[in-house]
């Protein structure tokens, strides 16, 4: 007998097995244990795949899109997409294990609903931001930013169990079938969409685009209070040039750079090395730390540095030929 894990019950087909929207006849179990074992990993992996089309649509979008609320407009419409794409598939396929389950209640949903989360808010809080003096401005989003901040006090609890890694409640927190009132979560998803939703993936989404975003309003305060003028064009003139990588592989390098130190003898901030980058090579960088937490993600971290590395290295060796 074949079976499908769905909302902590399993769906019965007797004799059958299923494989891309088509049920065959099994009648050997040995050849359905064939099927079960191939069929899951293809699902996780097509879970994630949506995840990373995502990401990669809202990067052209913000490369593409100056103004923050027409981002914040544009990046709402492709979350509410690709999400209820991941939701279609989610309930045609299911999940194997509660393992399963969990691991994308935890780990792949929260990744595109806070998406969602995150240009909502930005669209909120930049269509009221204040059109008036810099001062006014900079008071505006510092109270923003608090009212964020918060948010994890009221859910201080699981914001600790989130950020030390923990996984001793995840059974609790990350299943359907386990949802509870007594769990206090703070979303009446689990609820209103039990089919796709848990006590807590809601919650770990806002924390998870709450990080991001107050992280892009002190940027903007950062912006706001740069006190050093722009490159002067008195000594030398200093040709224009232009980033021909991807945005994050330059990302990838201001993180290096500020990690180790080598500017300032290490007291330069990210925000004034992101800042000098931009205007040495006229690029808008965007949300960069958003775009570091994504790295972190990546099957390999530090594509472009390896790839830097290795470039080098070859010259090098091509030199001394």
């Amino acid at each position: 007998m074949n079976d499908k894990y769905i909302g902590g019950e399993r769906e019965k087909t007797e004799g059958f097995a299923h494989h891309k929207g088509v049920f065959y006849l099994h009648p050997f179990p040995l050849v359905r244990l064939i099927l079960q074992f191939h069929i899951q990993p293809t699902a996780m992996k097509a879970y994630k795949k949506v995840v990373s089309q995502l990401e990669k649509a809202l990067e052209s979008m913000e490369l593409e899109t100056q103004d923050s609320l027409t981002r914040a407009e544009k990046g709402m419409a492709l979350s509410k997409r690709y999400i209820n794409q991941l939701r279609a598939m989610v309930l045609k396929q299911g999940f194997k294990t509660q393992e399963d389950e969990c691991y994308f209640f935890k780990n792949i949903k929260p990744q595109a609903v806070s998406k969602l989360i995150y240009y909502i808010k930005l669209f909120t809080i930049e269509s009221k931001r204040p059109r008036s003096s810099k001062k006014a401005i900079k008071r505006y989003l510092q109270r923003e930013i608090d009212k964020l901040q918060a948010y994890f006090n009221e859910n201080l609890e699981f914001y600790h169990y989130y950020r030390r890694g923990s996984e001793r409640l995840d059974h609790h927190f990350f299943l359907r079938k386990k949802a509870s009132m007594r769990l206090y979560p703070d979303t009446i998803h689990f609820v209103t969409d039990a089919q796709f939703s848990t006590s807590h993936d809601s919650s770990l989404a806002t924390i998870i685009a709450y990080d991001v975003l107050i992280v892009y309003l002190q940027q903007e305060i950062a912006h706001i209070q740069q006190a050093y003028p722009l490159v002067p064009q008195a000594k030398k003139n200093i040709p224009t040039v232009t980033w021909s990588h991807h945005k994050v592989d330059l990302i990838e390098l201001i993180y290096a750079l500020h990690t180790t130190g080598a500017i300032n003898k290490g007291t330069a901030s990210i925000n004034e090395i992101a800042l000098l980058f931009e205007r040495i090579f006229d690029i808008e960088l965007g949300d960069y730390y958003r775009t570091f937490l994504e790295l972190r993600s990546r099957q390999i971290p530090l594509k472009f540095l390896d790839q830097l590395k290795s470039s080098l290295y070859q010259r090098m060796l091509e030199a001394d030929e």
